[in-house]
């Protein structure tokens, strides 16, 4: 009877441990959910004078859509971020990987249709579609020119969107001053196969067998649908790498999922909406996605086009990246190699970022590219 006394109590005792931990983790949770967006504050910790920082949601043909408008001085040029994944909001990372960005532009950072801010589980599939999404890229781009009363504005876009942001751009021109893409997309599929190749390669040369016969398990193809048992474990394997979202970012769950959940600016419930909105996305949009080859579709821009590429990202391939930009058309281009960078490097060499918006960008030239720097090496040389 004692015995069953004392299991008894051990197991109620757990029971409360588990039920206190849990209590402690959605306390934390609520904690840092307020969901408020943090103003500029000047030397006297007052509203900074004619700073913006604002969490909105504006009707983008039909639907509403959520952005963070963010800048020191709202007199500065526009720039629009389109964010990457088939709807992954990047501005929560920000709260890690400061960019600076701010000091330059008001930067909106736009969560797309479906994404974060903007996500509904009502919103019928049928509209969850690339031509949608380039479509509320305009959208977007003209409620900025109209609030800001500006003619023109700037697009940074990354990853996934930069498939959209490219397009977006190349059929309305006239309404950027330049388009810059990081970590841009070419054609995915194919660079699919080459980070594959590379990361069964390297996992073989460090003996991590376990991780190449995962691969090896699961390979991707050239064809869609694209094979789910390789998505299962290509983000694993990148970051373990050092080539996914950022270079030092080792694990996707503490690096990306776990600073959702801990981003003060969004609340619990818009948290729960970026993943639900994420997982969703990935089932609609990604094999459209992969499938695009952007060589063939867009393959002249009216406008300056800049490209910021990591090294080593094999999230979206260096080296596929290059050869597009070298065949696309513009009246000015530059290809920008961050040496010390993985997918991001808006987040991961945020000075250097500054430093070609400041010297090449916002004055329409290409002085800081790799093409000019090689030939500045070769003067120097001689």
């Amino acid at each position: 009877m004692a015995t069953i006394e004392t299991a008894g109590l051990i197991v109620s005792i757990v029971v409360g441990i588990i039920l206190g931990i849990i209590i402690i983790l959605f306390g934390v949770l609520f904690a840092v959910s307020s969901g408020k967006v943090k103003p500029f504050l000047d030397e006297q910790g007052c509203v900074l004078a004619g700073s913006i920082s604002e969490k909105i949601h504006v009707n983008i043909n039909g639907v509403q859509q959520g952005m963070f408008v963010i800048g020191k001085n709202v007199g500065n040029p526009i720039l629009l971020f389109v964010h990457g994944g088939t709807a992954m909001p990047e501005y929560f990372l920000t709260q890690n990987y400061p960019t600076g960005m701010d000091q330059y532009f008001t930067v909106c950072w736009w969560d797309r249709r479906n994404a974060g801010l903007s996500y509904s589980a009502d919103a019928p599939p049928e509209t969850w579609t690339l031509e949608q999404s380039i479509a509320d890229t305009l959208a977007v781009t003209n409620y900025l020119r109209s609030r800001f009363h500006k003619d023109k504005i700037y697009m940074m876009a990354h990853s996934g969107g930069s498939l959209i942001g490219i397009q977006a751009a190349a059929r309305a021109p006239e309404l950027f001053y330049a388009y810059i893409g990081v970590g841009q997309m070419s054609y995915q599929l194919q660079s699919e196969i080459l980070s594959y190749e590379y990361m069964v390669k390297r996992y073989k040369a460090i003996g991590n067998t376990s991780m190449v016969k995962q691969l090896e398990a699961a390979p991707p193809t050239m064809s869609v649908p694209f094979p789910a048992a390789y998505m299962k474990v290509r983000d694993t394997a990148m970051h373990d790498l050092g080539v996914g979202t950022t270079h030092d970012m080792k694990s996707v769950m503490t690096g990306v999922f776990l600073a959702s959940w801990l981003f003060r600016q969004y609340t619990l419930g818009e948290k729960l909406a970026l993943w639900r909105g994420k997982f969703a996305s990935d089932k609609l949009l990604w094999d459209k996605m992969i499938a695009t080859d952007l060589t063939q579709q867009i393959q002249k821009l009216d406008i300056p086009v800049y490209f910021f590429h990591g090294k080593s990202d094999y999230t979206v391939s260096y080296p596929l990246a290059k050869a597009y930009l070298d065949r696309l058309q513009a009246p000015i281009k530059g290809f920008y190699t961050f040496e010390h960078s993985a997918h991001s490097p808006m987040f991961e060499e945020p000075d250097r970022v500054r430093q070609i918006f400041q010297a090449d960008v916002l004055v329409g030239k290409s002085n800081l590219c790799d093409a000019c720097a090689q030939t500045t090496r070769s003067v120097e040389n001689n």
